[in-house]
């Protein structure tokens, strides 16, 4: 098709936009080409206009409502996801890949993989680290970012009409993960399906950019084959600090919906969301590299960053979410935190470690990460475990992660402004040590004690100097909030009584049948 001919499909799609369905026979008619080329042209441009299409071939425009929140639970990494996979793994080893020489080098690699991290040591991520990478954190990844999506979305925020830069996108959990929150999972073999999010393929418009450098792309680019028609995914094979977020290249891939077309039409005022899934870590500068793509975020687009819930990746995002957020020092490194971006006084975090206190801002270590049901194991992890001859090695089912969710519209997740006549704020806390008194607190954690122990919950009102905990000695019918909360959820404490807890360098609210507890409105 010619230029001439596509301007004449594209002027007419806007102007049937607003009247009908677009037809892509009906557009055929005004120019010298078949249906099927026209339907091309219109997917090709589809994000530009605003339109989605239906499963019947017609192409409508996008819902404006915000896609609706409310996730309850991720069960599994969907059956067809893990074929691709295996189909992949297969391919690159043989049938029986799991097995024999091919199996022992992917186990070793798996192993060293989880020490490198657990070292912090730079990893590279060749064909069998990929492989290996896959077939173990896939599915956690899957999960970990539709909990943290669902926290965006239950507030209203998350646009149906996405544009999403996934930074450092791997071999594609992230990706299928938010495709699978906002247009549902695929069905499953058994019929119980991954999520509870219903299947619906006209539920968005997502035009979908990915940034890896490494070999997981070329499994990125598999398995997004598998998304929806409305997710219109494009993969740049370049490094976070060398791509451009606010003039994106052309893609390289083949994949999706790269154009070349040089049409206004877009609305290229920024990203509407931005993600850094478990890579702040493995850059040299996470804080001039975050600063620099929030400059390119939509005024109200939201940047979102996870990190794995070990010790060192969590306190080190916290450490880069300080910086960005409040002018800190980024940590052990000394990185400056003056960079091209947004000043400190523009960002705000939205979740979880809201600054609930104007003015003030948290210096205690940070350590705090989100759990959520344990995944199903998936079946290329049964595979990789069976000839290990040690039970769930190779099953990584669990699902704890630490997240930041950054704004640039001043908005929070919660709305409250404590009262200092009223609220003692944790920063002073060493002042009221002994007493009973009311505060206000973010919970950060799910409970940290062991069996019969009373339960313990990492809570923060964004001023606290070092760790503060609620803990339930006693559970009444006016503090059960407490214990129902979820992460991140804010809480009203009233006569609850400060104790220093010298084992942990600390301090303890301790809730008791004296302390009321209510959850605080949020969104």
């Amino acid at each position: 098709m010619n230029a001439a001919d596509r301007g004449t499909v594209l002027d007419s799609a806007r102007y049937l936009r607003g009247v009908r369905p677009v037809e892509p026979a009906e557009l055929a008619g005004y120019v010298d080409a078949h249906p099927a080329v026209v339907r091309r042209v219109l997917r090709e441009r589809a994000p530009d206009l605003e339109l989605v299409e239906r499963p019947d071939g017609a192409f409508v425009p996008v819902a404006e409502s915000p896609v609706a929140g409310g996730l309850e639970r991720v069960r599994r990494l969907p059956d067809r996801y893990d074929r691709r996979l295996a189909d992949g793994l297969a391919a690159a080893y043989g049938p029986e890949w799991a097995t024999g020489k091919s199996g022992d080098r992917l186990r070793e690699r798996v192993r060293r993989l989880k020490e490198d991290y657990y070292r912090d040591r730079e990893v590279t991520y060749d064909g069998e680290a990929v492989h290996g990478y896959a077939v173990y954190h896939l599915p956690d990844f899957y999960a970990a970012v539709q909990y943290t999506v669902d926290v965006v979305a239950e507030a209203g925020l998350l646009p149906r009409r996405l544009r999403v830069l996934d930074v450092g996108a791997g071999v594609g959990g992230p990706a299928l993960g938010l495709h699978d929150y906002l247009f549902g999972p695929p069905p499953a073999d058994d019929g119980d399906p991954a999520t509870d999010r219903p299947r619906d393929g006209t539920a968005a418009l997502v035009d979908y950019h990915a940034v890896e450098p490494s070999d997981a792309a070329d499994l990125l680019e598999t398995l997004v084959e598998e998304t929806d028609r409305n997710f219109h995914a494009t993969v740049h094979r370049t490094t976070a600090e060398a791509f451009d977020p606010r003039t994106p290249p052309e893609t390289d891939s083949g994949v999706g919906s790269g154009t070349t077309d040089d049409s206004d039409d877009g609305d290229d005022t920024g990203w509407d969301l931005v993600l850094f899934a478990n890579v702040l870590n493995e850059l040299s500068t996470p804080v001039a590299t975050l600063r620099r793509y929030l400059s390119a975020l939509a005024e109200d687009g939201t940047l979102l960053s996870l990190a794995p819930a070990d010790r060192e990746t969590s306190v080190g995002l916290r450490h880069v979410e300080r910086a960005v957020v409040d002018g800190t020092a980024a940590g052990a490194d000394g990185e400056a935190t003056e960079a091209d971006g947004p000043s400190p006084a523009e960002v705000t975090a939205f979740a979880p470690e809201v600054r609930l206190w104007p003015g003030r801002h948290p210096t205690d270590e940070g350590w705090s990460f989100d759990e959520r049901p344990a995944l199903d194991p998936t079946a290329t992890q049964r595979r990789l475990d069976r000839p290990a001859g040690s039970e769930g090695e190779f099953r990584k089912t669990a699902v704890r992660f630490s997240y930041s969710a950054l704004r640039l519209d001043g908005r929070e997740r919660v709305r409250f402004v404590p009262d200092e006549d009223r609220l003692a704020p944790m920063a002073r806390a060493e002042t009221y040590v002994t007493d009973r008194v009311n505060a206000v607190g973010i919970k950060l954690s799910r409970s940290l004690s062991d069996g019969d122990a009373n339960a313990v919950y990492r809570v923060g009102d964004g001023t606290q100097r070092v760790d503060h905990y609620a803990v339930l000695a006693r559970e009444t019918a006016l503090n059960r909030a407490l214990p129902r909360a979820a992460y991140g959820d804010p809480l009203l404490f009233e006569n609850v009584l400060a104790l220093y807890n010298d084992d942990e360098e600390g301090y303890n609210l301790v809730v008791d049948d004296e302390t009321v507890v209510d959850r605080l409105p949020v969104g």
